[in-house]
């Protein structure tokens, strides 16, 4: 299959998940994960009618994304993968979206940065949902409190909440608790849900999912 037809194949996949699931039509968003990929390899998917990629890396993203945001607007960028403050300003000069908001010294280095720079950047708490020693995230009960330092304190606006669960674990109970954490916390948004399970996560109320194989192929 080329790139153009596999990102087809998960596009049709997420609206089957979608009626099967019952929320409206075409209210997930698809995040296709372009980490590792050059802009070449990009450049298809953006041809074929994407508009909203995800990053792992802030540096990475700068030798590619300036070029390919400049030749198609309407582009949306993601950063899905752990932030460090020293990168706080470049993070938010680039990014539209950061999923990836977990201590509160990352969220003050981010509201700092876009008063400086005065932009918004829509933003979402990172949940160690399985609570893996090896991978970011605030534990989840820690969550509703830390959304709430993050409004309250600090004047930003947490839309959604954002998990990666343990590989090894049938990922259902996980997306639940997320929902759960979601609702306590009164976000809306839900980013959950990769290439191998993102139909279950669908299934579980996301609102977007990371799929970066599953349409790049594999790295």
């Amino acid at each position: 299959m080329t790139v153009e037809e596999r990102l087809q194949d998960v596009k049709q996949k997420i609206s089957m998940a979608e009626r099967d699931a019952g929320p409206a039509e075409a209210s997930v968003t698809l995040v296709a994960v372009s980490k590792t990929f050059d802009a070449d390899a990009i450049r298809p998917v953006i041809s074929a009618g994407q508009r909203v990629f995800g990053e792992n890396r802030v540096q990475e993203s700068e030798g590619k994304w300036p070029q390919l945001k400049a030749e198609t607007p309407g582009i949306e960028l993601h950063l899905i993968g752990p932030l460090q403050s020293n990168k706080a300003a470049d993070a938010v000069a680039l990014f539209d979206v950061i999923e990836t908001i977990d201590r509160e010294k990352i969220a003050r280095a981010v509201a700092t940065e876009m008063q400086k720079q005065g932009k918004t950047v829509r933003l979402y708490v990172q949940v160690n949902i399985g609570m893996e020693p090896q991978k970011a995230g605030i534990e989840p009960k820690q969550t509703v409190a830390f959304v709430h330092f993050c409004r309250d304190e600090l004047k930003l606006e947490i839309e959604g909440l954002m998990c990666i669960p343990p590989a090894e674990d049938h990922p259902g109970p996980y997306f639940a608790l997320l929902r759960k954490l979601a609702e306590e916390a009164g976000v809306s948004k839900l980013s959950m849900g990769m290439s191998g399970d993102f139909e279950t996560a669908i299934g579980f109320g996301a609102t977007s999912v990371r799929v970066g194989s599953a349409i790049f192929g594999h790295r």
